[in-house]
């Protein structure tokens, strides 16, 4: 298996260090990922000044373009995001959007700085809309460039309408934890073969 390296984006609203549900399945996440001896980092992106905008650099002391190179010399990638309303969280999209800059970014064989890499979710919250948070993420990163495999997502949701958030359970439900260390193990895989077998040239 070749050297490989993570980054988890973390979409919470809150800055640190205030306690995030997100950015704890986000360290476990990346905890799955060690065990495959894959290291890496989580980026908490409200710690940072990222601007909105569909370029890879905004400008004005955007803070994007460092997030980007990171992200970039990365094999997996890994975006976090509580639920809102039903919806990834405002801070998930506004990366979606800064992501579709790559899309003008394509090499002579039509590759994106993106194409090999192996992208994930994880989606927390309490109220229902992890399953059409997960599809809204999973189909922006995989147009974008991504590879999306097998069981690429996990998440918790607590009962409707109360206010028990990930980070308030005393231990992680054992149906979370597995489909967190299945997501760590398929994603290692993939990127180890998208490492020793790159994608053709695009037609």
């Amino acid at each position: 298996m070749p050297d490989l390296r993570a980054i988890v984006l973390d979409c919470t609203l809150k800055k640190s260090p205030t306690p995030s549900s997100s950015m704890l399945l986000a360290q476990q996440v990346l905890d799955a990922l060690g065990t495959h001896g894959v290291p890496g980092d989580i980026v908490r992106i409200v710690d940072h000044d990222v601007r909105f905008g569909v370029t890879n650099d905004e400008g004005d002391g955007d803070a994007w373009p460092q997030i980007r190179e990171r992200l970039l010399a990365a094999d997996i990638v890994v975006i976090s995001t509580p639920i809102w309303m039903g919806q990834p969280s405002s801070v998930c999209k506004m990366v979606l959007e800064r992501l579709d800059a790559e899309l003008g970014e394509a090499d002579d064989d039509g590759h994106y700085p993106t194409t090999g890499k192996v992208a994930a979710v994880a989606v927390v919250g309490n109220e229902d809309g992890a399953h059409h948070t997960v599809a809204e993420c999973l189909q922006a990163l995989n147009d974008v460039g991504f590879t999306i495999p097998a069981n690429a997502s996990t998440y918790w949701v607590g009962e409707a309408m109360q206010d028990t958030d990930f980070n308030d359970l005393d231990e992680t439900p054992e149906a979370t934890d597995g489909t967190t260390r299945t997501l760590a193990a398929y994603a290692v895989h993939l990127a180890g073969l998208l490492r020793s077998a790159v994608y053709p040239p695009a037609p």
